[in-house]
Order: C-alpha cells, then sequence, then structure tokens
C-alpha cells in the first residue's frame, strides 16, 4: 500500500513539476518581477501558495532556483529535505524555526533581505503572518518528508 501511494506521489509530483520547468523554459531570462509565471503550488504544499520555477529542473538533479508566493496565514508544517535549501525572503515576511512541531514562539521572522539556510535532513518549519515571497535555492531532486506523515498535503482527499 504504501508503495503504491508513493508511486501515486512521484507521478504526480514529476507531472506539477514538469509544468513548472515547462513555464521557466517559456520565462527565459532576466526577468522582471511582474513576468515571473506562478503556478499553484505541488500537492506536496499545502495549497494557497504559489510557486514559479526561476531555474533548473525540480525533478532532476543541479542547481534549482524556485519562488514561493505565500498569502497571509500560510505554514508549512515540521518537515525535511535531503538536501540543503538556501532561503532569501524577497517581499513580506516569512518565520523559520527547528523542531518538530509548529512552535510559533521558538520561530525566527525574517523581513525582506534575510536569509537562512535548512541544513539537510534538519527537521524546520516555516509560516508567514503577512504573506510574503522567498526564493529556495537547492540542489534536485527537490524532495520533501513530513515529520508528522499526516501533515502531508499530498496524502489528504
Amino acid at each position: 500500500m504504501k508503495t503504491i501511494r508513493f508511486a501515486v506521489f512521484l507521478v504526480s509530483l514529476v507531472a506539477v513539476q514538469a509544468s513548472l520547468v515547462a513555464r521557466a523554459t517559456e520565462m527565459g531570462g532576466p526577468l522582471q518581477p511582474n513576468e515571473i509565471q506562478w503556478s499553484p503550488v505541488p500537492p506536496v504544499l499545502p495549497a494557497g501558495a504559489q510557486m514559479a520555477v526561476l531555474s533548473g529542473d525540480p525533478a532532476g538533479s543541479g542547481l534549482v532556483t524556485l519562488r514561493l508566493k505565500m498569502p497571509p496565514g500560510y505554514q508549512i508544517p515540521p518537515h525535511w529535505h535531503p538536501t540543503d535549501e538556501h532561503v532569501t525572503v524577497i517581499s513580506g515576511t516569512l518565520a523559520l524555526g527547528m523542531g518538530d512541531t509548529l512552535d510559533r514562539k521558538h520561530s525566527k521572522i525574517l523581513r525582506a533581505g534575510g536569509y537562512a539556510v535548512a541544513a539537510a535532513s534538519m527537521h524546520h518549519f516555516a509560516w508567514t503572518k503577512t504573506g510574503g515571497i522567498v526564493e529556495v535555492n537547492l540542489i534536485g531532486p527537490f524532495a520533501i518528508t513530513y515529520v508528522n506523515a499526516g501533515d502531508d498535503p499530498s496524502h489528504k482527499k
């Protein structure tokens, strides 16, 4: 059962990422902020945010640059990645914290220009009260594992 669920998850992630990569290829470069084409986030992230792939292939290997546009109140439950993530706040705010529970009191709120590294395998969470846009640089393929499997939005109907 877990193998089938993982296969369905992988196929849906690849399909969404292929669409985002196609848009990134269409965008070319250099880009002004108003030229970035946004799409809904893949099902492995909570709904409501938008994402743009600026360069690279999230499903492939190599450097990937993404932007994530989050509405006010957006949060990503505790999770980890197999590779480092470098996060820069472009606008608004992003709060980051480490640990297995989303604890707002133990978060650091980053404003525009703020920067953080979420090291590989480090359990962390993110949220924003005001909304914001962040840029994420990572080495692909992109993967996310939620500390609590029940928090994984791709498993919810």
